[in-house]
């Protein structure tokens, strides 16, 4: 039976990744680089060097990754002024408010990002426990960040349901020993997904509870 619900937040609660592929197109378009979605896909949902190094191969001027990602961060900053939470966030938040649910979050970004844009779309409250890149030594797609919520909501893993958007957030939950239902974004829909319970195009395709009552009954008969 699943008695709490797991939200990771980047490209999931809010649609940062597209607009950070958007930017970054932008960006290094004036250095004469061409980003295709296939080479910044790897580093959605986690966090590391392998994108910048990247960068800096391809334009072959060691270091110049920080210019580009200082640029890109001025840009996505203005950019994220007028973002709105994606569809269904608030109604699957409310229903497990109703459902008596316990409500987490897991990101690989850290706390002062998330705080931010959870008070700005008004969502903060709903969140019981809160676990970002701070409190951790790895980030997705390592489970740790997965492991705390659960422990500190008082639930076994297969008694949580995590929501994901990208490749290493599923792999997390998963290794965590969570379900999860992956809503994938612009930017990751075309990511290889395997071992989910369900994937939506939206929040809106089902209700919270749609989506329980369903998992509850492949585990009957499983």
């Amino acid at each position: 039976m699943i008695k709490a619900v797991v939200f990771d937040f980047d490209g999931l609660i809010l649609d940062t990744e597209s607009v950070w592929f958007e930017c970054y197109q932008e960006v290094l378009r004036t250095y004469k680089m061409e980003l295709a979605l296939e080479q910044f896909a790897p580093s959605i949902g986690t966090h590391g060097t392998e994108f910048l190094d990247y960068i800096d191969l391809t334009l072959k001027q060691p270091g110049i990754s920080a210019e580009v990602d200082q640029a890109v961060s001025r840009l996505h900053d203005q950019k994220m002024e007028h973002l709105e939470a994606r569809a269904g966030v608030h109604e699957y938040l409310a229903e497990a408010q109703q459902l008596g649910l316990k409500i987490g979050l897991a990101t690989s970004s850290n706390r002062a990002w998330i705080e931010r844009f959870l008070t700005k779309l008004g969502l903060a409250d709903y969140f019981q426990v809160i676990r970002t890149s701070d409190d951790v030594t790895k980030v997705k797609p390592d489970p740790e960040l997965y492991t705390q919520v659960v422990t500190a909501l008082g639930v076994e893993p297969y008694e949580a349901l995590a929501f994901e958007d990208s490749l290493n957030g599923l792999t997390a939950a998963k290794a965590a020993g969570l379900r999860c239902t992956i809503v994938p974004n612009p930017v990751t829909s075309f990511l290889p997904f395997e071992h989910h319970d369900l994937r939506l195009t939206s929040m809106t395709d089902m209700t919270l509870t749609e989506i329980i009552e369903r998992l509850n009954e492949s585990t009957a008969k499983g």
